[in-house]
């Protein structure tokens, strides 16, 4: 597969595409972050393709259909083809996950939560299910209730996709009006994987609310320097290095702005002045 975050580099809106940065399909596709380390069968607890019984074969097959339908966006197909592999093996705790997933996608939050409880009944310890459990509950602004489930996600000895999970946190943490806990949490999730391009347009972003500007520019600088620099990166590095004073900086990025993204929203922001929107 192509990678997500290739995709989403393209598409260009940290904002909007934050969300489907921090969930995780299945131990089949593993976590969907810059950075994180897909989780095999043996670390989900399954057994392997060769001994898998009859069901979970069948099972199986259709969960892998239904996690690339639901990559490319096609949610409807998707969420038929995991109700069959539910239907061909109802203890595939993979399954549940990816169906709270699609719920969760088109809104359904009861039918999430119930998708979600379901499969932590199958696998109740596994972290990548605590972490989808818990974004489920931020969407719902029950932002104590998810930070109990990060906590439990983070604290598992054989999780590897912390950074993802801290990024969720912070996110959260940041919904709730809780500012200085998501900075430490985005934080943190930089010191584990600097490279994720969300963490560190996030924390800028946290900070420049914040009014800490030199920090702000510092990690704005490094992602505007990066492959992964797009029309609102580019636009948050223009308030920051404007706040700073620093007028040589703020117009080298908006000519970025200009030539790379002529079109975009950003640029007419920067074209009216609009610097407070």
């Amino acid at each position: 597969m192509v990678g997500l975050v290739e995709r989403w580099r393209h598409l260009g809106r940290w904002t909007f595409m934050a969300c489907s940065a921090v969930v995780c399909i299945s131990a089949l596709h593993g976590c969907a972050t810059n950075s994180s380390t897909a989780v095999s069968d043996a670390d989900a607890g399954l057994v392997t393709p060769s001994d898998e019984p009859e069901t979970r074969r069948r099972a199986r097959i259709r969960l892998e259909l239904a996690a690339n339908y639901f990559d490319m966006g096609q949610t409807a197909v998707a969420l038929d083809e995991v109700k069959q592999a539910i239907v061909a093996d109802p203890s595939y705790a993979d399954a549940f996950n990816l169906r709270g997933l699609i719920y969760m996608r088109l809104g359904d939050f009861p039918q999430a939560e119930d998708s979600f409880r379901r499969a932590l009944a199958l696998r109740g310890g596994d972290p990548n299910l605590l972490h989808n459990y818990g974004w489920l509950l931020c969407q719902q602004k029950k932002y104590a209730e998810a930070d109990q489930f990060f906590d439990r996600a983070i604290a598992s000895p054989t999780y590897t996709a912390r950074s993802k999970t801290l990024m969720a946190r912070g996110l959260c943490q940041s919904s709730a009006g809780q500012y200085a806990e998501a900075e430490q949490s985005f934080l943190k999730a930089y010191e584990l994987d600097a490279s994720n391009p969300f963490v560190g347009y996030h924390l800028s972003a946290l900070l420049m609310r914040r009014n800490e500007m030199t920090r702000a520019q510092f990690y704005i600088r490094r992602l505007n320097n990066s492959e992964f620099a797009n029309a609102e990166s580019l636009w948050l590095g223009v308030k920051v290095e404007r706040a700073l004073g620093d007028s040589v900086a703020m117009r080298q990025l908006a000519g970025q702005l200009r030539k790379r993204f002529p079109d975009s929203r950003e640029l007419g922001a920067y074209e009216r002045g609009a610097f407070n929107e």
